[in-house]
C-alpha cells in the first residue's frame, strides 16, 4: 500500500528551526521525484522545495531560498526538509508529494502542521 507519513511539525518561535521528514511506503522511492508543498488558511497549495530522484538537482521557491534545504536519504526512503530561521509567515500545513520521473504517477501525505509564533 503507497503511504507517505509526514512528521516533525509544531510550534515555533520565529527565527527557530524544524527539521521535517516524510517516509514513503509501497513504491520504489529512488524512481520518484519529491516534493514540499505548504498551505495556510486562505491561500492556495505552494510549492516549497523538490529534489529529483538522486538528489542531484533541488529548486526552491524564493520565500524559502537560503533557509529551508530538501534532502533525500534513498536508502531510507525518505525525504527531509531542513527549515531554518523560520517566520510567521512560513505557518502552514506542509505537505510531502511524490511524483515518478517518467510516469507522473502521483502521491501525497497527509500534511503535518507548522507554526510559527511567539
Amino acid at each position: 500500500q503507497v503511504q507517505l507519513v509526514e512528521s516533525g511539525g509544531g510550534l515555533v518561535q520565529p527565527g527557530g528551526s524544524l527539521r521535517l521528514s516524510c517516509a514513503a511506503f509501497g513504491f520504489t522511492f529512488s524512481t520518484y521525484v519529491m516534493t514540499w508543498y505548504r498551505q495556510a488558511p486562505g491561500k492556495e497549495r505552494e510549492l516549497v522545495a523538490s529534489i529529483t530522484t538522486i538528489g542531484a538537482t533541488t529548486n526552491y521557491a524564493d520565500s524559502v531560498k537560503g533557509r529551508f534545504t530538501i534532502s533525500r536519504d534513498n536508502a531510507k526512503n525518505t525525504v527531509y526538509l531542513q527549515m531554518n530561521s523560520l517566520k510567521p509567515e512560513d505557518t502552514a500545513v506542509y505537505y510531502c508529494n511524490a511524483r515518478h520521473q517518467w510516469f507522473g504517477d502521483n502521491y501525497w501525505g497527509q500534511g503535518t502542521q507548522v507554526t510559527v509564533s511567539s
